[in-house]
């Protein structure tokens, strides 16, 4: 991530690409990100976007431009993208493309404390998430099938094609890994020669909780 970027929330990146696109004004935004279905990729909060917006403008990437009125309702300002804006844009999709990062999900720092739980409460935890991950990857496929039958380009979906490929890779090596923690062997395996040890860890808190 370049050093010199003094915001990083996925929400700016997001501002200045719809108005790449063309000038909106705030509400414009958050109905455009709605109706794209990017809030399952990047959070959306009023406070947060007009935060955002501000940030943006001071650092002159965006500027404010007219201000409009529709019907009753208050007047709005419409912003623009600058020059220094696009370049912005374009450097940090680049970045996000082309660079992994190291992330730190929640799921991965639960297999690392995993021995913390005992063993069948591990496995029965495991199947819970690979359910809810079925779940998760049905209504994808609906989603999908919706905005094919709408005529919505995949590239426009691509973000959802993703998170499914993820999901489902995810969701097979739980199972994998329920059926291993189920296999006798596995507990004798030479390099998983501590797992008895697992086992009797949580036997002995329950014998010294008990006493």
């Amino acid at each position: 991530m370049t050093d010199s970027r003094t915001i990083n929330n996925p929400l700016a990146l997001a501002v200045l690409t719809l108005l790449y696109e063309r000038p909106m004004h705030p509400y414009e935004m958050a109905t455009t990100l709605r109706e794209r279905e990017k809030e399952e990729s990047i959070k959306l909060r009023l406070g947060s976007l007009y935060s955002v917006i501000e940030r943006l403008q001071r650092d002159g990437l965006i500027v404010a431009g007219e201000t409009v009125r529709h019907g009753k309702r208050p007047e709005r300002t419409v912003y623009h993208i600058t020059d220094a804006g696009k370049e912005e844009m374009s450097e940090w999709l680049r970045e996000l493309i082309s660079t992994p990062v190291k992330e730190y999900p929640q799921f991965e720092a639960g297999l690392s404390l995993l021995p913390g739980l005992p063993p069948d409460e591990a496995v029965e935890m495991l199947d819970v998430r690979a359910e809810y991950l079925d779940a998760q990857i049905e209504h994808l496929d609906a989603r999908q099938e919706k905005a094919g039958e709408m005529g919505i380009h995949p590239l426009f979906m691509i973000e959802s094609e993703y998170r499914r490929q993820v999901l489902a890779a995810e969701r097979d090596w739980v199972r994998s890994l329920i059926d291993r923690m189920l296999d006798d062997d596995w507990a004798n395996a030479e390099l998983l020669e501590d797992l008895p040890t697992w086992k009797q860890m949580h036997q002995i808190r329950e014998h010294d909780a008990d006493s």
